[in-house]
């Protein structure tokens, strides 16, 4: 496909999976608009990149689908200036959707081979770091939004304590088997949900 074919498809995943379910943000429509997302899956999935599925970027690894990720993203109220904590980064999409939105990025990755894809495509104000997910990234913190790129079976509170007052962690809890987006909201009194 060419570039050309590329930017269409990228227009009409956002026209006809993004914007139809409600994620109205113009700034994080056109984020979504301008960052090639075939540029981080492998070399192989390019053509079906901008597909209305979650995408395997290695073993047991994926990128969200397109739908979720502007969902939860819109959720988060991600603004400029605002510092995040991208949890499962994995090969560094979500971080330079992030970035484009004005963010200051530290996208934490567990597998050193996708930290390392991520590094080679990271751009201005995004920190690739290595690392647990579930203990997060403290040295860079506190963070106003903490994203995390997949689900988890219960409250991560060892995250929620990485958020400044103020901030918030979105993300998909499962309960039975059944993944719902949840924001978690950092106040005086505590988190809420």
């Amino acid at each position: 496909m060419t570039s050309n074919d590329m930017r269409a498809a990228r227009n009409a995943m956002v026209d006809s999976q993004v914007r139809t379910d409600d994620v109205t943000d113009p700034i994080l429509t056109a984020a979504m608009r301008a960052v090639p997302r075939e540029t981080f899956v492998p070399p192989a999935l390019a053509s079906v990149a901008y597909m209305g599925e979650q995408l395997e970027v290695a073993p047991g690894r994926y990128l969200l689908d397109p739908r979720s990720f502007a969902k939860l993203t819109q959720l988060s109220g991600l603004k400029a200036g605002e510092r995040v904590l991208d949890v499962g980064g994995a090969t560094g999409y979500s971080a330079a959707v992030f970035a484009a939105l004005g963010a200051n990025v530290t996208s934490l990755e567990s597998d050193s081979a996708l930290a390392e894809a991520a590094k080679s495509k990271a751009g201005a104000g995004i920190e690739v770091v290595t690392g647990p997910l579930a203990a997060g990234h403290a040295k860079n913190g506190p963070y106003d939004v903490i994203f995390l790129n997949g689900a988890v079976p219960a409250r991560p509170d060892a995250l929620l304590e990485q958020l400044a007052p103020g901030g918030r962690l979105v993300g998909i809890v499962t309960d039975r088997g059944v993944g719902k987006a949840h924001i978690f909201l950092k106040s005086a009194g505590g988190h809420s949900s």
